[in-house]
């Protein structure tokens, strides 16, 4: 077991601001667990109890059908480089999609980036950091071009279409909300 603690420290946002990687958890009370890796520059720690996540386009859309279920969330960083260490940032979130009024005002922490679809918005009420002494050493080698290249190639529209073909339900058949009309 870990060492809890109510909020962030400051050596807890250093950590966080370091990785390159993160995970995050959700699951709707019946069907699949999702557990996701997240990267590019898509994570914002707003204050010890709050942290912001913005989501981009992908195959599926699982954390937004599970969290319209259920508001519960873990976020999960993982030591590569250094010290062997955990943390998880475990509460509740909620999703802002581009047609919620406080679109404008959070995605602004954030620079602009095609095929952002929604924010998470985190209440953290657990951090525990444990040990990482299993987790391996791997290096950073950059970041990938690929989703980036992705969405500019499909525009606006294209998008939109993909949203409502291949984003609007989870794996179990749950809506995500991703749609124009919720």
């Amino acid at each position: 077991m870990g060492t809890r603690f109510d909020a962030l420290s400051d050596a807890h946002i250093r950590f966080i601001c370091d990785q390159h990687i993160f995970f995050t958890g959700t699951a709707a009370p019946e069907g699949r667990v999702n557990i996701s890796p997240k990267g590019m520059d898509s994570l914002r720690v707003l204050s010890p109890n709050r942290i912001l996540w913005r989501n981009f386009t992908g195959s599926g859309n699982e954390t937004a059908g599970h969290l319209a279920q259920s508001d519960r969330m873990t976020l999960m960083w993982c030591a590569f480089t250094r010290a062997p260490i955990i943390l998880r940032a475990y509460g509740t979130a909620r999703t802002i999609h581009p047609r919620d009024a406080e679109w404008e005002a959070l995605a602004a922490h954030f620079p602009p980036q095609p095929g952002m679809r929604q924010i998470y918005d985190v209440a953290i009420d657990m951090v525990q950091k444990s040990c990482g002494y299993a987790v391996p050493f791997f290096d950073h080698a950059g970041e990938r071009d690929t989703l980036k290249r992705w969405t500019e190639g499909k525009g606006e529209e294209g998008l939109r279409t993909y949203w409502a073909e291949r984003n609007a339900l989870t794996l179990d058949g749950a809506p995500t909300g991703i749609s124009d009309d919720g």
